[in-house]
């Protein structure tokens, strides 16, 4: 039995069990608890939660790529209704903390999903500012720190559970960003988002996908995300949630190492099922091999 404490406070008082954590998108619970047991997961984060139920993009959809995949499923989603009554109850099942992402399409769309959240037993809420806002052209709301700051700044006002903002990492200078939602009331924020990517048949001549281009994740992208952790780390205050291209302990490691409080498993799923619970075996073993009893420790670790 390891002595190691992997426990973390990721903001506005919630504490997990241990850092590892499911990327939105790339989880579900009832699929997921076939292959392990997700009472091993620090937080489970949910696919996109909208106000009504969306349809998604057009197939196809996904295309694998080197390092990596390219996807534009487009927030698919049953609607925030439909998750209370079916999802969360099977989710709170496990003695692991739930975290609900929340996608938008209007700042009023985000109100509404996370009024209705804060009445459920869900953990904290992870806003997904990524999203096209309709009203301003299809811009990204977390690409302009005004948009990005009036998104949270609105949805703290009516929020009563922890939020954690995910941030684009398709921007110039992803600090700009990540201090406007902190000055607006972000309890803590996750990067990266996927780049922005696109994949073209050479024999067909057309775009692989249907939208033509999508987000591009997996480890190809880990460098730029360990990237920006480490500056946002150096910008705010609040807790930081790593993700992009994790696939190892080693990696979940250098996100630590980086600034992360926690981290977030994703396209690894996709190819290993029970990657999230295998990183977290090897990062204990990781933290054992050099000696660190907590991740403070290794959070303060680095040599620079």
């Amino acid at each position: 039995m390891s002595k190691i404490d992997l426990s973390v406070n990721i903001g506005g008082g919630l504490i997990l069990d241990n850092p590892i954590t499911t990327a939105s998108g790339t989880f579900s619970p009832r699929e997921s608890s076939e292959f392990y047991d997700l009472n091993e997961l620090g937080a489970m984060i949910t696919k996109g939660i909208a106000n009504v139920p969306w349809e998604g993009n057009p197939t196809p959809r996904i295309a694998e790529t080197y390092g990596g995949m390219i996807n534009s499923v487009g927030l698919q989603n049953p609607g925030v209704d439909y998750f209370i009554e079916h999802e969360l109850p099977f989710a709170k099942q496990f003695n692991t903390k739930v975290i609900a992402n929340v996608a938008g399409r209007s700042i009023e769309d985000y109100c509404e999903v996370v009024e209705k959240l804060s009445e459920t037993d869900v953990d904290a809420l992870e806003v997904n500012i990524s999203c096209p806002n309709v009203k301003k052209g299809g811009i990204g709301f977390g690409v302009q720190c005004d948009l990005a700051g009036s998104v949270v700044k609105e949805v703290r006002r009516v929020s009563k559970k922890p939020l954690i903002i995910k941030l684009s990492p398709n921007v110039t200078d992803i600090t700009e960003i990540a201090k406007a939602v902190e000055a607006e009331g972000a309890d803590a924020i996750s990067l990266i988002n996927t780049l922005l990517g696109m994949k073209i048949d050479v024999h067909r001549m057309r775009p692989v996908i249907a939208n033509k281009m999508g987000g591009f994740s997996g480890p190809a992208i880990k460098p730029v995300a360990v990237r920006m952790v480490y500056q946002v780390r150096r910008a705010v205050n609040v807790p930081i949630i790593g993700l992009g291209g994790i696939m190892t302990g080693e990696d979940a490691a250098e996100f630590i190492l980086a600034g992360a409080d926690a981290i977030s498993v994703g396209t690894a799923a996709l190819v290993n099922p029970t990657a999230p619970v295998d990183i977290k075996r090897e990062l204990v073993e990781y933290m054992e091999r050099y000696g660190f009893k907590n991740l403070a420790e290794l959070r303060g670790a680095l040599n620079e």
